[in-house]
Order: structure tokens, then sequence, then C-alpha cells
């Protein structure tokens, strides 16, 4: 790589993965807002749910469409477009005062997660092969805007009330899409042209591997995404805590599960998307086994009369347990990501926005879904349950789809030697 593609290759990540951090605090920002919009409207759990996670749906839904953007015109151009269109949503947000008025704005400002798939294809082409692990997973880094929102908002709810927020953040935004466009490159090689049509860009729905991918993607960003909404409000209402000690306490799973996608790359690029992957679901479930355990009391019979024990997680190995999945699904989002770069390197977009549309419908529904079994079973817990089932799957479809096969083929290649 030339020293000025190499520069331009640099700026371009680096820009990119900042606009990115801002982009994903925007889309986190209804996991601290939300508290007091929950008290002052009395929303229940479904309900809330729903309100952090609306504005999962739009950034879900638009990456596909974006990934397709992508490919054909570049990602410069693309994530420029795609920020601007947000600035004025955000700051609507601090007018609202029916429910109504925040799913509405949430949908507009959730285009801002479509981002991940417009900046993934983006830096991903400015390097070659051997190092788009690394790029993709610097870039991935910006996930930890979840964590940034969660140590900054909370500070500006008490000092300024929730409504600066938005504001604040609208002004942040408009900021990056000028910052970005001064430091970001475009190189027309990178198109896929206009001799590809949406129908040949689509044809990878029909690869069973980009749905099993899909599935991978999403627990390790889905699942990220929709505990990331939902465990401010879990340490109020779990361990009593007040917003900014819970949001705090929150962000040391989400901080972890963005900044540590660089070393998900590098890791991925050193010893195969396959090996990594394995190990994070097995860590993972592992983890959501432990936490799915509910706070429980049981009276037990002895001779000297009922003696009652009390059993759950402290608050302390709660946090740890979540520290050390955080770390496991920054790997794992990398690691998916090399599976792609791998398989599909000149389709990099479209697989992307496939991908990233399946993990981000995890991180739109899974919050509702907490919320409907938390109002249905009374049981804080059971938001981990349906995680550990959703990873159950996962390994089962990977073992029979890739590690089984890799044990047929080490079978035959010893038969071979032996004959």
């Amino acid at each position: 790589m030339a020293a000025t593609q190499q520069r331009k290759a640099w700026s371009v990540v680096i820009v990119s993965t900042l606009a990115f951090t801002v982009c994903f605090m925007v889309w986190m920002m209804f996991a601290v807002i939300g508290i007091p919009i929950k008290a002052t409207l009395d929303l229940n759990e479904t309900q809330f749910g729903l309100l952090v996670a609306m504005p999962v749906l739009t950034g879900s839904l638009i990456r596909l469409p974006l990934g397709m953007l992508t490919d054909r015109y570049g990602g410069r151009i693309v994530f420029v477009t795609l920020m601007a269109s947000t600035v004025v949503p955000i700051y609507l947000i601090s007018y609202g005062t029916a429910f109504w008025h925040y799913l509405v704005t949430g949908l507009f400002v959730g285009v801002a997660g479509g981002s991940f798939t417009v900046g993934i294809a983006y830096c991903a082409r400015w390097f070659p092969k051997r190092q788009q692990g690394t790029a993709m997973g610097i870039f991935g880094a910006g996930n930890s805007g979840a964590a940034v929102t969660k140590l900054v908002a909370p500070s500006i709810v008490i000092a300024l009330g929730w409504q600066a927020v938005p504001q604040i953040y609208a002004a942040i935004m408009l900021g990056t899409v000028l910052l970005f466009w001064m430091f970001s490159h475009d190189d027309p090689a990178h198109k896929v042209g206009q001799g590809v049509s949406v129908r040949d860009q689509l044809a990878a729905l029909k690869d069973p591997k980009v749905w099993k991918y899909c599935q991978y993607y999403s627990i390790v960003f889905g699942g990220y995404v929709a505990l990331s909404l939902w465990m401010t409000k879990y340490y109020v209402a779990e361990y009593g805590f007040d917003i900014k000690s819970a949001a705090f306490l929150a962000a040391c799973f989400s901080l972890p599960g963005g900044v540590l996608r660089a070393i998900g790359g590098w890791m991925s690029d050193k010893w195969g998307a396959h090996a990594v992957t394995w190990w994070v679901l097995w860590f993972s479930w592992i983890c959501l086994f432990v936490l799915s355990y509910p706070q429980s009391e049981f009276t037990v019979k002895t001779v000297t009369g009922p003696q009652t024990f009390h059993l759950g997680l402290n608050v302390w190995v709660f946090t740890a347990l979540m520290f050390g999945m955080g770390v496991a699904w920054a790997v794992g989002k990398a690691s998916v990501f090399k599976y792609i770069s791998d398989d599909y390197p000149h389709n990099i977009g479209v697989i992307s926005g496939i991908v990233g549309l399946a993990g981000g419908m995890g991180g739109f529904l899974l919050p509702i879904m907490f919320g409907a079994l938390v109002d249905l079973t009374g049981v804080r817990s059971s938001c981990f349950m349906l995680m550990y089932g959703i990873v159950w799957i996962s390994l089962i479809w990977m073992y029979w789809t890739e590690v089984r096969g890799l044990d047929l083929m080490s079978r035959r290649r010893f038969a071979d030697v032996l004959e």
C-alpha cells in the first residue's frame, strides 16, 4: 500500500470510528432518558422495552439498503447524508410530551444505527485482506458510544434535565458531520459499478451461511444492544441504585463490548473467525447460565426448626459476569465480520447489511421480549434465560455445520495418511 493511500486509509478508519461512536451514543440515548420518561408517563415494562427499542428498529431495517448504497456510491457520501438526516429528529425529542411522540422521533433518530453497515464496508475496502479484520475491529470499537452515553447522559440529566441530552447530542452530531467530511476520502475503485444489479446484490439471501452468520450476530450484537438498553433500568429495579450509579455500573458491560472489538479483529486475523466465535459462544453460555438464576429464598426443615436461606447474585458478582460477557461479545462481533470479509470480499456492503439487519432486529425485539417476560413472570432475570436459549441454538448450529465438518475432514486426512 502506497504511503499516500495508507495515510488516507488510516484517516478514514479514525474519523469513521469517531463518527460511529457518536452515532451509537445517539442510538442508545433512550437507555438513559427513557427512565425519567417512563416515570413521567407511568409506562409498564413492555412499553419501556418498546420505547428504548424503537430507534433500533429503524437502524436495523435500513442496514441492508444502506449496504447496497455503500457498495454502489461509496461510504463517504452515504455516511455524511445519514448523519445529517438525524440532527433535527434528535433535537425534537426534547419537545416530546406523549408516548407516541417519543416512538415517532425514535424511529427517525434510529437511522444513526445504520451507520455501522456503511462504515464497516467503507473501512474494510481501504485495506488488504490480511488487515481487514483489524480495520473492521477498530471501526467497530465505536460501539463504545453506548458506554459513553451511560457515563455522560446521567450527569446531564441530573444537572440540566433529560431534555438537555437530545439538544446537546444534536449539536455533537452536527459537528461530527463537518469533521467527517473534512478528514474522510473517496476511492472510485471501491464501488461495485453500475453493472451490478440489485438482484445480483440480493442473491446472497439464498446462501445458508449468511443466515447462520445472522444468528451469531443476533447474539453478539443484538444481545449487546438489547442489554445495553436494559441494564441501567435493571440495576435500578434489581439493586436499588440511582440512575447515575446504575448507568455507571451498566457501562461495565457496554464499554468493553465496544472498545475491545479491535482486539477481536486482531484475534480473528490470527486464529480465524471460526475458532474465536466458537469459544465466544461457549463463554457466553456459561455466563448466561449463572446470570439466569433469580434472587431466591428457600426454607429447609432442620432438627432445630425451619431455616431460611437466600440465594442470588450480589451486585459485584453480577457486574463481573456482565463485564466478562461484554468482553466476549466485543470479540465475537469482530469475529463474525471476519467470516464475512473472508467469504464475501467483493460483496461486503450487502452481506454486512443483511447480517447487521439481523443483529439490529435482535436489538429491537429482545428489549420488548425482556419487558414482556418480566410483566408475565415477575422474574427480572428472565431476560438472561431467554439469551441463554438463543446461545444454545447457535452452539448447536455451529457444531453441526462447522465443528462436525472439521472433525470429519480430520478423520479423512488421518485415514489417508494410514493408507
